[in-house]
């Protein structure tokens, strides 16, 4: 069964970086990608970035564009969300998950199906 632990939250300052990571117990091949997600209190999860396994190609939602990275080293069997330019909405609960899926232009919640259990960022001065 897919493990997937996600670490590196953390409190943080408006403007601040923070790195998660996300190891799994194994990456599945072919048609899949990694994802990560945030939920806010009181908020749906969305879909934040996500990568494929296959060809490494990713995609971000427009509000963290240009400010998250998403990588992955597979030697390590874990992916990256590298978070510069911090703001207080970036504040939540953030999951990263594996799918059948192929990321190009959306990171649907539905289409991933191994979640981990969440690591929290603050954003707050």
């Amino acid at each position: 069964q897919l493990q997937l632990v996600e670490s590196g939250g953390g409190l943080v300052q408006p403007g601040g970086s923070l790195r998660l990571s996300c190891a799994a117990s194994r990456f599945t091949l072919g048609y899949y990608a990694v994802g990560w997600f945030r939920q806010a209190p009181g908020k749906e999860r969305e879909g934040v970035s996500c990568i494929n396994n296959s060809d490494g190609r990713t995609y971000y939602v427009p509000s963290v564009k240009g400010r998250f990275t998403i990588s992955r080293d597979n030697a390590k069997r874990t992916v990256y969300l590298q978070m510069n330019s911090l703001k207080p909405e970036d504040t939540a609960v953030y999951y990263c998950a594996q799918g059948n899926y192929y990321c190009s232009s959306d990171v649907p919640r539905a289409a991933f199906a191994s979640w981990g259990q969440g690591t929290q960022v603050t954003v707050s001065s």
